[in-house]
């Protein structure tokens, strides 16, 4: 039960540290992965702490408390728990707080976290039924109340870490304009009011770090001049992934990494060597600034091992134990899948990046290998299987599967503002359509609410017009998609990932919204009929939580794939059953959300056309399915466009 401060405080002066985070698995399956991966990861890695993160307004309470209590007393790491305090109700925080003390977890990250979306949108004449008056979240609206209230309850039981932002801390109040001399008098009021020692928001250009590092140490207040400061770090784990996490946290990555990047961009692996080294000489450069007392680092590693693993290797990270191999090499691994135990090829079904969500599905992972770290110990499967960042279509066991990149409690990746100017105030079904059929024809709006790019990718410019009639003539509403490949070059411009010299392969897909009276209707007897033919496979979900499938819950469709020379073939996106059922309670959570930025527009004063449309996009969230199916005959291309042209 020690504190994270006396820990650091025990060390000699010029020592090193290092710290992981981890958040809670979306599926239960990937919650029991996640907890075999961190029993190695413990043991050969020794982290000095780990954090386990906290969702946006508890959302994930009480899994990660279970996070925090398989580390903190399962296997005997000093365990920091985050807590968001915006959107909180005082009794969340409590009850807490007061089970982080029955763990005997005593290090607490307080974050803000988004401003409270609850409050933010609610209009007039809206009130949550027996809500508690005297509990509002409005008792925690900054990091600071949370300190402050830590503080008063429970005295100094808790070290408390708070948030530091090395580019400046941006929010809708000065998007555009960070600057960390905005947030200074915060972090001075946080440090006084109660925190312990300061970590970062994970950035990539050192210079900016070190600037910002001189500027605390050399404070007037003083109030910096001791206290930890721990330099937030993500390895790279896909091109995708670092510029999805760079835009929504706002961090800069310097253009000569970037150059280098692109270059490689379509193959993970060759991303994460690439990362792996541009990282190291972060590390280096930070360890050339003199500190006071040891130095640490705090590695968000998105709950996979190995480019983590390989990262503190090359950096002399992990202490020295002559009968220590840092991860032991063997063939094949017992991986929990639904419950059992099964053995698991290695990296036979790696998964997509979080492009996945994008309208078109446009990157893929590179393929698996045997993998090396820099020392030449070889990574075991059992460390790698789920070596990929995974995204929506990713492998549903992984403990990475879909992960939070930001304390968001909001899936939308754009303000209120920002949404209502993109997508108004739409009353009707047809003027939804014209959203659609707008941004496949590279018009305003740039982005609909399920896609995190404001440009389609080049796969879609191949399949506009298909997706484009669909939309137009059967009233689909498509908001993810890939055209059919058969063997192109892994270095193809437009379909290549992975390693060159091997081939890709691609099933259509493509998924999309759809009234309740057409699906329940006609669509699904007729996709039934064709699942029956063998030509499709097809998986639907509403908000209510209903489900419809031509699949057995055990199916797994591998939708892109890649043969390369020396490996087995690499499974890079998948389709299942798990992975759509999260995917479409998040889809549904959208339209939520969309609703919430009309409504405050209408408490703002366009009453009239605003209400009406936050309750009309209410309306249709409650009555569309969505819809996801999959053509197998990749060699035939256009085949599943015409199918469902027939329907």
């Amino acid at each position: 039960m020690e504190k994270i401060t006396d820990k650091i405080a025990a060390l000699p002066n010029d020592a090193n540290y290092f710290s992981l985070e981890f958040f809670p698995p979306k599926t239960q399956i990937g919650f029991s992965n996640l907890q075999t991966r961190l029993e190695r990861m413990s043991s050969t890695l020794r982290p000095l702490f780990v954090n386990v993160t906290w969702g946006a307004g508890g959302s994930t309470s009480s899994r990660s408390l279970e996070l925090a209590e398989i580390c903190q007393r399962q296997l005997g790491l000093t365990t920091c728990l985050h807590l968001t305090c915006t959107n909180m109700k005082r009794k969340v925080i409590d009850e807490a707080l007061e089970e982080a003390k029955a763990l005997g977890v005593r290090n607490i990250l307080a974050l803000r976290g988004d401003p409270p979306r609850e409050e933010e949108y609610r209009l007039e004449d809206e009130t949550d039924e027996g809500e508690d008056k005297d509990d509002s979240n409005e008792d925690f609206t900054w990091a600071i109340d949370l300190v402050r209230y830590i503080r008063r309850v429970h005295g100094d039981y808790f070290c408390i870490g708070v948030a530091g932002y090395p580019e400046g801390h941006a929010d809708q109040s000065h998007p555009t304009d960070q600057d960390p001399l905005h947030d200074l008098p915060y972090l001075i009021d946080k440090t006084k009011a109660g925190g312990d020692f300061i970590m970062t928001q994970l950035f990539y250009d050192v210079e900016a770090y070190t600037k910002y590092e001189k500027m605390l140490r050399e404070h007037e207040s003083g109030v910096f001049a001791q206290i930890p400061i721990i330099p937030g770090l993500m390895p790279l784990q896909s091109y995708e992934i670092l510029m999805r996490t760079t835009k929504l946290a706002h961090a800069k990555v310097p253009p000569e990494l970037l150059h280098r990047l692109q270059a490689v961009k379509g193959d993970d692996e060759a991303v994460k060597q690439v990362g792996v080294e541009a990282m190291h000489d972060v590390v280096e450069s930070i360890r050339d600034v003199k500190a006071k007392g040891p130095r640490g680092f705090h590695f968000y590693t998105l709950n996979l091992e190995k480019a983590v693993s390989s990262l503190l290797e090359r950096c002399n990270l992990i202490s020295p134990d002559p009968d220590d191999n840092i991860i032991s090499a063997i063939d094949d691994v017992s991986i929990l899948v639904n419950g059992d135990a099964a053995h698991h090829r290695a990296l036979s079904s790696t998964s997509s990046s979080a492009a996945a969500q994008l309208t078109t599905n446009s990157h893929r992972s590179s393929s698996p290998s045997r993998l090396i770290s820099p020392n030449g110990n070889p990574f075991s499967r059992e460390a790698t299987w789920d070596d990929y960042p995974n995204g929506r279509f990713g492998d549903a066991r992984s403990p990475a599967f879909n992960p939070p990149l930001t304390y968001s409690p909001t899936s939308l990746t754009v303000s209120p503002a920002q949404a209502l100017s993109l997508w108004g105030t739409p009353t009707t079904t047809e003027e939804i359509t014209h959203l659609f059929t707008s941004h496949l024809a590279g018009q305003n709006p740039e982005q609909l609410p399920w896609s995190e790019s404001a440009t389609l990718s080049p796969e879609t410019a191949l399949i506009t017009s298909e997706l484009t009639q669909l939309t137009q003539t059967k009233g689909y509403w498509t908001i993810a998609s890939q055209p059919a490949v058969d063997g192109l070059p892994s270095t193809h411009s437009v379909h290549g990932w992975g390693p060159p010299g091997g081939f890709v392969f691609q099933k259509a897909f493509v998924e999309f919204f759809v009234p309740a009276s057409t699906f329940t209707t006609t669509l699904q007897a007729y996709l039934d009929h064709l699942c029956n033919e063998g030509e499709i496979s097809y998986y639907a979900g509403n908000a209510a939580g209903a489900f419809r499938s031509s699949e057995s819950s055990e199916a797994k469709h591998a939708v892109t794939w890649g043969s390369f020379a020396g490996k087995e073939i690499a499974t890079a996106t998948m389709v299942e059953e798990v992975s759509f059922r999260a995917w479409v309670e998040e889809a549904f959570g959208i339209w939520s959300e969309w609703a919430r930025c009309v409504g405050e527009a209408a408490r703002r004063g366009r009453v009239e056309k605003a209400r009406e449309s936050r309750d009309f996009l209410r309306m249709t969230a409650k009555d569309v399915w969505l819809v996801n199916v999959i053509g197998h005959d990749f060699r035939e291309g256009g085949r599943l466009w015409e199918v469902l042209m027939e329907a």
